[in-house]
């Protein structure tokens, strides 16, 4: 069989099943916009180039307004994507199966170039339905009807692509559920799995924290939070609101954030500033600065160590896209206190697996977590039990790669 995957920053989420797919001796190529090599076994990778001004996001520079900005940086990058297929299709390359994540518009017009194709789409997140992240923080008042008005943008393409798809596929039934009720019947649910053979407890762990001149290991009061930006999204907001009590409570306690300065989803924080220092200001004088350490985004390895070595991991997050950091915390056997909002209900039941505390409420938070603390030689069932939810549920070789494989097969 051959098969086309379009991404646009191939790999993403096809790192595993493409070259599983290679390895059961389909023929699989890749496009995406990458500019580095990009090597899989048996993957043939090719980058595609929009047309100059066309950003990683899928927007044109500025001489181009607002919405408009946005919907043509689309089709652009539609447009480059379908030149690179053409180029495939003279060449003799005719896919039984394209798959292609629609989030940046590069699925648009695959069945212009191969109508026979079968074709899925990976429907990752559908903005703007109630339930969902866009108007869920009250703090920041309800979206502007401009951020409304590109909420519907970013839609566009999403809808055509699962309309015209013969298949979609989402992480978990969270993300599936903010899709229009009438294309759900189209998606099935699977993750993209998690490496439990890698992701596992390891009491040898350290943590070496130069500037302060610590090693961390397992059993020592260390709590983490992991974001890909410090931003409302994941509730970096509320946890940073959490620590004057947190470490009053816990005077042996030390806190490591990992994450950007940067914007990953939701609205940018006022001009000359970063939500990392506006709410770090919010709170700097009323902590011990030399027991928080912001340590940046970090290797997958090291963040896989600093997990080992976690006493207590917080997890908050508005309603959206569950964070695969999340899952691989539990296989580690993390002790999670997360949001009691809709992603992490699929995964955790408070006081199982877990425990789920209000996104809004600081001291909640910071009195679970100390609570947690203040008991931590009792909860290794809880640790055990969230291990055990991943192994059984989201294990990537034995569930999820083989029912990702069955998925672009059409078994």
């Amino acid at each position: 069989m051959r098969i086309l995957f379009l991404h646009q920053n191939f790999p993403g989420q096809f790192v595993h099943l493409a070259p599983a797919l290679a390895k059961m001796g389909h023929q699989v190529v890749a496009l995406g916009m990458e500019r580095q090599k990009v090597e899989l076994p048996g993957v043939r990778y090719i980058q595609h180039r929009p047309a100059p001004g066309a950003t990683q996001q899928g927007e044109l520079a500025p001489q181009l307004e607002g919405l408009t900005r946005n919907l043509v940086g689309k089709f652009l990058r539609a447009e480059s994507a379908t030149r690179t297929m053409e180029a495939l299709l003279k060449e003799g390359f005719v896919p039984d199966v394209v798959y292609a994540h629609s989030g940046w518009g590069e699925a648009m017009f695959v069945k212009a170039v191969f109508p026979r194709a079968r074709l899925l789409v990976y429907a990752e997140y559908y903005y703007g339905t109630e339930g969902g992240d866009t108007d869920f923080d009250p703090e920041f008042g309800r979206p502007a009807l401009r951020s409304l008005m590109r909420t519907q943008v970013n839609n566009l393409h999403l809808l055509q692509g699962l309309t015209v798809a013969d298949a979609g596929l989402s992480p978990t039934e969270f993300q599936k559920s903010q899709h229009p009720a009438e294309l759900q019947p189209k998606i099935s649910v699977v993750h993209d799995g998690i490496d439990t053979a890698h992701h596992v407890p390891n009491a040898q762990a350290r943590i070496n924290l130069q500037s302060a001149g610590l090693t961390l290991r397992p059993g020592d009061e260390v709590v983490t939070f992991v974001a890909r930006q410090l931003e409302p999204y994941r509730g970096y907001h509320t946890f940073m609101r959490a620590l004057p009590s947190l470490l009053a409570l816990r005077p042996q306690a030390r806190v490591l954030i990992v994450g950007g300065d940067g914007v990953s989803y939701g609205a940018a924080p006022p001009a000359g500033t970063t939500w990392k220092q506006r709410f770090l200001d919010e709170v700097k004088g009323q902590i011990d600065m030399s027991r928080v350490h912001f340590v940046g985004t970090l290797p997958h390895q090291t963040l896989t160590q600093l997990l080992q070595v976690s006493a207590v991991h917080v997890y908050l997050t508005y309603p959206f896209v569950l964070s695969w950091s999340l899952l691989e915390a539990m296989s580690i056997g993390c002790l999670i206190v997360g949001s009691d909002t809709a992603p992490l209900r699929e995964v955790i039941t408070d006081g199982h697996n877990g425990h789920l505390v209000d996104f809004f409420d600081p001291q909640a938070l910071a009195a679970k977590v100390a609570d947690v603390l203040a008991h931590r030689a009792g909860m290794q069932p809880l640790r055990q039990a969230a291990r055990q939810t991943v192994v059984e549920r989201f294990d990537l070789k034995r569930v999820c790669l083989p029912r990702n494989i069955d998925f672009v097969l059409g078994h």
